[in-house]
């Protein structure tokens, strides 16, 4: 390594003085936002502004600054007013198992890149496989996100209830999926790519909760199979993604069952309610289910991008993706955990097992149930805080950690009232001091939070209240 600058980017010294320098930043920078004290949850940039500012510091910007002006410029999930999106304030041991994956970087493609990790994602999965009550022939794997494990989890339903083998040979029969018109939108993303088009996707009503309404399973199902649609597979939500809602699981399961449909839940936001001792009626009949997903980074602490694919029937996990890749992969085809290539769609993949392992091993399961108990709790105070005010108006009750409620004030149509909600949120982004989103249901825009943060108390959610309605009043005046 006779160059001089490649040289340096592999300096032991440098590595080590940047990284405790790091260290010590990411540390103060915890401690700031966990207290919430003199620090924006955000600092809202325009997007051209933000690019111009970045395009000048790759020439000019200082290098020691760089991860300064990151922390500064992003948005801190940490601080106790982020109510936004579904993102975890990542517990801080996993900030540490981040770094052990990036510096080892083992792809995990086969047993040889990744022999403690191959290990480890099996332990981990199978834990979680016992956790939803899963029996003997359990097995899983850990993939990049919600959305590619929903994607892979269909992929193994078609694969295992239509005969023909569609990944080598093709299909041209209309196949298709049921699924709340609530639940997220992946679901359709997923059908859409595997195929299937528009008329692949059959909605199902909601009730007024937003969860499904399962009475309706069997029209909707006669209807679909009467236009010659295949149906082989039905998804769950537990819960969707706008306002939290859980379907009813085992209604779900029994129609499957009647029907030979693979059972899939969503859980990708709230199965990890299978943890909360108070919690986890909501996922009752999950264990009757063929496949679920669950998300580490969303209710259990982690960094993105972490998600669990777990299996009733481990097989079905091994044989979604069939393709031979020899020169890589054993022929053994029967239980072959150690070669991850083979069942997910990433043949490179993160360690991202080890950020799940070291929770449980550091903290154990509590930690999960802790926390969820505690996010749920304080979205039912909430509730009641907003019941108390005639100022606001609930989309529904919560059932999960997710709370959609719209400004009211005095009188205006649904449409000025779209307006001056939308208006409301745009000033809390800019000024940054809360970070939360909004959504549009039955054509009316709310606002939405979800309560990601173990810092934040009702205290705070009082405060944004108040600041809702301050900038209510205001703007209202010129929507008469």
């Amino acid at each position: 390594m006779d160059k001089s600058i490649l040289k340096k980017a592999y300096s032991q010294q440098d590595f080590n003085e940047n990284g405790n320098r790091l260290i010590d930043k990411l540390t103060q920078h915890f401690k700031n936002t966990t207290s919430g004290k003199n620090l924006k949850t955000l600092s809202w940039n325009e997007p051209e502004k933000e690019l111009t500012f970045w395009k000048d510091f790759l020439k000019n910007g200082a290098k020691e600054d760089f991860f300064s002006e990151v922390l500064k410029r992003t948005t801190h999930t940490h601080h106790p007013k982020y109510v936004g999106h579904q993102v975890s304030a990542a517990a801080p041991i996993t900030t540490l198992s981040a770094m052990v994956s990036a510096l080892l970087n083992n792809g995990m493609a086969v047993y040889e890149m990744g022999m403690a990790p191959s290990a480890i994602e099996k332990v981990v999965t199978d834990s979680i496989c016992q956790k939803i009550g899963y029996k003997a022939d359990y097995g899983g794997l850990l993939t990049s996100g919600g959305t590619l494990a929903n994607l892979t989890a269909l992929l193994s339903a078609r694969r295992a209830k239509i005969k023909r083998d569609i990944w080598n040979e093709g299909y041209s029969e209309q196949l298709g999926i049921m699924v709340c018109e609530q639940a997220h939108y992946c679901i359709d993303r997923a059908v859409k790519i595997m195929g299937l088009g528009e008329q692949g996707i059959i909605k199902v009503p909601s009730k007024d909760n937003f969860a499904m309404d399962t009475a309706q399973l069997p029209s909707c199902y006669k209807e679909a199979t009467a236009k010659g649609i295949h149906i082989f597979a039905i998804v769950g939500s537990a819960p969707s993604t706008a306002t939290g809602a859980y379907d009813d699981l085992n209604a779900i399961a029994d129609f499957a069952k009647e029907k030979n449909l693979w059972f899939h839940v969503d859980g990708a936001h709230g199965g990890a309610a299978i943890y909360s001792n108070k919690y986890n009626y909501l996922l009752e009949g999950i264990v009757h289910s063929d496949s679920v997903v669950i998300d580490g980074h969303k209710m259990m602490l982690m960094p993105t991008i972490t998600t669990a694919l777990l299996f009733k029937n481990k097989l079905h996990a091994q044989h979604t993706f069939n393709q031979k890749a020899d020169y890589l992969l054993s022929e053994d085809e029967e239980d072959d955990w150690i070669n991850s290539g083979k069942k997910t769609f990433e043949c490179t993949k993160t360690m991202m097992c080890m950020h799940w392992y070291v929770l449980l091993k550091f903290y154990g399961e509590q930690v999960f149930n802790e926390f969820v108990t505690r996010q749920y709790d304080l979205a039912k105070d909430f509730e009641k805080t907003l019941l108390k005010d005639s100022n606001f108006e609930l989309a529904t009750s919560p059932m999960s950690n997710i709370l959609c409620f719209r400004y009211i004030g005095n009188t205006l149509d649904d449409s000025k009232l779209n307006q001056l909600n939308t208006a409301i949120r745009q000033e809390l982004l800019v000024e940054g001091e809360f970070y939360l989103v909004q959504t549009k249901l039955n054509g009316k825009q709310y606002l939405r939070t979800s309560l990601m943060n173990p810092f934040t108390t009702i205290d705070h959610l009082e405060r944004l209240l108040e600041k809702i309605k301050a900038k209510g009043r205001h703007l209202s005046k010129n929507l008469r």
